[in-house]
Formats: C-alpha cells, sequence, structure tokens
C-alpha cells in the first residue's frame, strides 16, 4: 500500500488500485500490460482488479456514501468539483500525452478536444450542485406534499477506450454533484488516465472513498460490478452487445441503469448542401479519432445527383489525412485502440468485398517505418456502391471505414436511415431549413446534426434511440440518472384521518 503514485514523467509506470482513499494492490496480485498502440510497446504495469476487488472497492463507497458524503453540503460538493477542474486544466498537457500514448488519438485532438471537455463537465457540474431541486405539489385539501431530489447511493460507472478521460468525466461529474459515491472502471485498453485524475480527485480532497476506481477485465470485474448486490446504479458506455450483458446481470438486484452504446449514423448530404462544408463534415463523422466513435457518420447517404463531385473531393481530402506519430501535432490520423480492434476493421474491409462494395481509397493499412511500423495503424477507408443492407452498412465497425449509400428522393432515403437497429445520432446537410427540421423530426436518434457534425456541450443532452441505449447523459438531464424522486405528505387539518374514527 502507498499513499502516491509514480510520477506520470517516469519512464516506466506502475498503477495500484484506488480504493477508499488508498492505493492498493490486486487481491490475487495480478497486472495486466496498458500497450501505446502507435508502437505495440507496453506504457504501464496495471493492477488487474476482480471480484474480490470490487467488493472491497464497493463496501469502501457505501461507507463513504453514508459517512462522510453524506454531510458535505451541495455548496461543498461543488468546490470540491470546481477544485478538480482546476487541477485537470493545470496537467491538461500532460493528461493529453498521456491519452494520446495510451489510446493513439492524435495530441491535437486529445489537448484541444478533449481534455477542454473534461474540464468543462466538472465546472458545469460543479455549478449544478446546489441547482438539484424538489418542487411542492398543489394537492386537494389541507395537505401540503414536496419533493426531494435524492442521491441514489453507490453508482458503478463503467467507461469505454475511445474517450477515455471525457467519458470518466460524463459519469463522475453529474454523479458526485447529486451526492452519490462511485466505484469506476475504465476499460482495460486505456486505464492511465483515470488512474491519474484519482490522484487529483485525491488533492482536490475528496473524502476517502467518494471515488474508487479499479482497472480490470470486462468478463470479471466488469461483470462483479454490474452484477453487485450493493450498488444502486449503472451507467455504461460501450458496444450494444455488452450492454445487454450488463442489463442482464443487473436485472438480478433491480440495479437502476443506463446506457449509451453503439451508432451506426446516417450522415445524409443533399444536393443543395455547401459541397465544401459537407466534404469537411463526412471527413469529420467517419475519421476523426480514427472513426472510433459511437456517433461516426459511418453510413454516407448521399444525393445521387452529386455522387461523382462529393467522391472526388472525399476521396482527395481522405488521401491528404496525415497518418503518423500521434504525439506529433501534424498528424491527423493516429492507430486503432489495439490489435483487436485493427483486425476488426480489417475484417470488415473483407466482408465489404465481399458482399460487391467498391473500395474507392483505402482498404489497409499503411506503410509507416521505425517504432512506428508495429503500431495499429490503418488508412482512411472509403466503400461505394454500397447497399443498405450490407454488413458495412448495418454492423458498427469503430474504425475509419465510410460506407457510401445512393439515394433519389427524401421518402427513400428516411425508410433506408431509420432501417437500423441503432439509433444514436444523425447528420443533415442542405441548405434548406424547413426541411432540415423535417427530417430532425423524421429520424429516429437521440442526436440530430444540421450542417455540422460531433458538436457537444456538457449542457447539451445525448443519448440514443432503440438498441443504442437508453437514459441521457450531460446536462440537467443528467442529474436524473443519478438521483431520485421521494414524496413527502404533511396533514396540515390537525385532524384525525376521517375513516379510521367513522
Amino acid at each position: 500500500m502507498s499513499a502516491q503514485q509514480p510520477s506520470a514523467s517516469n519512464t516506466t509506470r506502475r498503477y495500484q488500485l484506488f480504493i477508499g482513499g488508498q492505493w492498493v494492490e490486486a487481491e490475487s496480485g495480478r497486472t495486466f500490460a496498458s500497450v501505446n498502440p502507435a508502437t505495440g510497446e507496453t506504457l504501464a504495469e496495471v493492477a488487474e482488479a476482480d471480484a474480490p476487488d470490487i467488493d472491497k472497492a464497493v463496501q469502501a463507497a457505501r461507507r463513504a456514501f453514508e459517512g462522510k458524503w453524506s454531510k458535505v453540503s451541495a455548496r461543498d460538493r461543488g468546490r470540491l468539483l470546481y477544485k478538480l477542474a482546476q487541477l485537470v486544466e493545470s496537467r491538461a498537457k500532460e493528461l493529453a500525452e498521456l491519452e494520446t500514448m495510451d489510446n493513439g488519438k492524435p495530441i491535437r485532438e486529445a489537448l484541444y478536444v478533449d481534455l477542454p471537455e473534461v474540464i468543462e463537465h466538472f465546472e458545469y457540474f460543479a455549478g449544478m450542485a446546489t441547482k438539484i431541486e424538489g418542487e411542492t405539489i398543489p394537492v386537494p385539501g389541507r395537505m401540503f406534499n414536496y419533493t426531494l431530489r435524492e442521491p441514489l447511493g453507490v453508482c458503478g460507472a463503467i467507461i469505454p477506450w475511445n474517450y477515455p478521460l471525457v467519458m470518466a468525466a460524463w459519469k463522475l461529474a453529474p454523479a458526485l454533484a447529486a451526492g452519490n459515491t462511485v466505484v469506476l472502471k475504465p476499460a482495460e485498453q486505456t486505464p492511465v488516465t483515470a488512474l491519474e485524475l484519482g490522484k487529483l480527485i485525491q488533492e482536490a480532497g475528496f473524502p476517502e472513498g467518494v471515488v474508487n476506481i479499479v482497472p480490470g477485465f470486462g468478463e470479471r470485474a466488469g461483470a462483479a460490478l454490474a452484477s453487485h448486490p450493493g450498488v444502486d446504479k449503472i451507467a455504461f458506455t460501450g458496444s450494444t452487445e455488452v450492454g445487454k450483458k450488463i442489463a442482464r446481470a443487473a436485472a438480478e438486484n433491480l440495479t437502476k441503469v443506463s446506457l449509451e452504446l453503439g451508432g451506426k449514423a446516417p450522415n445524409i448530404i443533399f444536393a443543395d448542401a455547401d459541397m465544401e462544408q459537407a466534404v469537411n463534415g463526412a471527413l469529420m463523422g467517419i475519421f476523426f479519432n480514427q472513426g472510433q466513435v459511437c456517433t461516426a457518420g459511418s453510413r454516407i447517404f448521399l444525393d445521387e445527383r452529386i455522387k461523382d463531385e462529393f467522391l472526388a473531393r472525399f476521396r482527395e481530402r481522405a488521401e491528404q489525412i496525415r497518418i503518423g506519430d500521434p504525439l506529433d501535432k501534424q498528424t491527423q490520423m493516429g492507430p486503432q485502440v489495439s490489435e483487436e480492434q485493427l483486425n476488426k476493421v480489417k475484417y470488415y474491409v473483407a466482408v465489404a468485398r465481399q458482399e460487391g462494395a467498391t473500395l474507392v481509397t483505402g482498404g489497409e493499412p499503411p506503410a509507416l517505418s521505425g517504432p512506428l511500423a508495429h503500431g495499429y495503424f490503418f488508412r482512411p477507408t472509403i466503400f461505394t456502391d454500397v447497399k443498405n443492407e450490407m454488413r458495412v452498412a448495418q454492423e458498427e465497425i469503430f474504425g475509419p471505414v465510410a460506407a457510401v449509400i445512393t439515394f433519389k428522393d427524401e421518402d427513400e432515403l428516411i425508410q433506408q436511415a431509420n432501417q437500423t437497429i441503432y439509433g444514436l445520432s444523425a447528420g443533415i446537410w442542405t441548405r434548406d431549413v424547413t426541411r432540415a427540421h423535417r427530417l430532425a423530426r423524421e429520424i429516429r436518434a437521440g442526436v440530430i446534426w444540421i450542417n455540422t457534425y460531433n458538436i457537444f456541450n456538457a449542457a447539451s443532452p445525448f443519448g440514443g434511440y432503440k438498441q443504442s441505449g437508453y437514459g441521457r447523459e450531460m446536462g440537467k438531464h443528467a442529474i436524473e440518472l443519478y438521483t431520485q424522486v421521494k414524496s413527502v405528505w404533511i396533514d396540515l387539518s390537525g385532524r384525525p384521518m376521517g375513516w379510521y374514527n367513522r
């Protein structure tokens, strides 16, 4: 047991579990390697949590919830969250570099997109802590009825590898603002920045056990957390397949669950769209973060009248994307997060070819030299002549693979756009404001972007329809995920209840 983690500047990193305000080894003594996907080299050795460690973390969270944390005022919870935001900001460069080395995303994205979003979330919910209110209800008779909005208790948070710090903030900030305690399980591929965040949580002064961080594998640590009877709520972001397993495990204890799952977003480009804007939006939609985004605009629905012009520009721009060392600020695309994910992308490219789709560009790893030759890189890939029923158009690849589908009329388009098990997001590119609003109503997805893509804000709700999950994160809606409502009745008449005294 130790009070401090190794400095992030050390060449060799070694991380323990963060339970009850202490850094401890796993009960089993096992560790696992967190790999830099740009080089294939080990970035850190991390203690591997299993069921006994999860149990310890849940117990620590329960003690904190029923003890010190319950006595911390909403105002002081907000102050702690704001202090955490300031500490993250003070270490933004270092955290961004670690995120890039652990995940593979370009440093320009980690530093200028991810870290500002993390800071924004902690700041936003710092202010929200004192805005969680009940209400009075005008009930009949001489009765006074009011509601209290109270924290749920111990919240288990299981986060993915594509936005490790951002997803940690999405879960921690509203849960803590509402007065809950948290057991956070980061993805086994990217545990480093969540553990570094644990150091800042200590420094900010959160009471012991309020936040516990237990990296481990989904089938052991994640399953143990989802099925633990001492957990009051599970928040999960990840694939639809795993989300279903989480929901089944939580159902045994009737644990509350919120799920933000997969997507296969339609990114729709009409003939009247600003061509340059639409090309940029399509690039952003599918190639940002190496295509490892649940909202990725992976199905590009293209008005057949502009097919040739759009594809020529789209291909040219895709082939100009700079692939390389993600720590280089000139790099626009880094590696896939793992060899497993790289192989999944390769598999779907082969499937698309077998199904008869036409490869426009990409479809293979780039030729890189030096240490990067061992990284998990893949070129931006575009397929055309795609039919909406093809697997490449229906199954989430989670990589830089765009499936271009042409359409003739709006009715056909809407039918095909909605022909998916997913419903997380969609993009619409048109100058016709009436059409834009009409499609925003017709498309069954939780987030609609019009003449823009992949825009988020801590104040705006986010979540999906259909098998993209349920519940809304961010904004005031997120507080609903982490609170429950209590109704209180008071008889103001002072008289005995009539039915009993008749």
